[in-house]
């Protein structure tokens, strides 16, 4: 089950995106589709099968999108929350290799187009909840376990 947390630039984000869909990207889309309707033969115009396609994508993101900003819950990062690792949390992880990796725990939707984040509902965020600094996480990936350490944690 997905968490349905998020945090308040990623519920902006999700606003933004559907906003930008909404009022921008659909309305040119139709003007296209309409254009090319309007030449005739429709099976054999490949003007209006993309763009038809891509309004269909676009009106599909739109209703995920209405759904989801309604069913959203911000949460901002309070004072007693800093030391800590919760969700909103930049964390500086190390793994004993030496691999450093600086990742945001935020919620499943907000992971879209982004790679600097991970859902809260992964494993590694799971292994990282409630630690501070200098802790050991142990993350049961399905590769098996692998440990790493916490180097920093920030909160925007």
């Amino acid at each position: 089950m997905k968490t349905n947390l998020v945090t308040r630039k990623g519920f902006n984000q999700l606003k933004e995106e559907h906003e930008y869909l909404w009022e921008k990207k659909r309305p040119e889309v139709t003007k296209i589709v309409a254009w090319a309707a309007s030449l005739g033969d429709r099976s054999d115009n490949a003007d209006y099968t993309f763009n038809k396609r891509l309004l269909r994508q676009i009106d599909r993101r739109i209703r995920y999108l209405r759904k989801c900003l309604t069913d959203l819950r911000i949460i901002d990062p309070s004072p007693q929350q800093f030391g800590k690792v919760f969700f909103g949390a930049w964390v500086e992880i190390e793994n004993e290799n030496g691999d450093i990796k600086n990742l945001q725990i935020v919620g499943p939707d907000e992971l879209y187009e982004r790679k600097d984040c991970i859902s809260i509902d992964s494993p590694m965020a799971r292994a990282l909840l409630k630690k501070e600094v200098d802790d050991e996480a142990i993350v049961n990936a399905p590769e098996g376990k692998t440990s790493w350490f916490i180097n920093k944690i920030t909160y925007e």
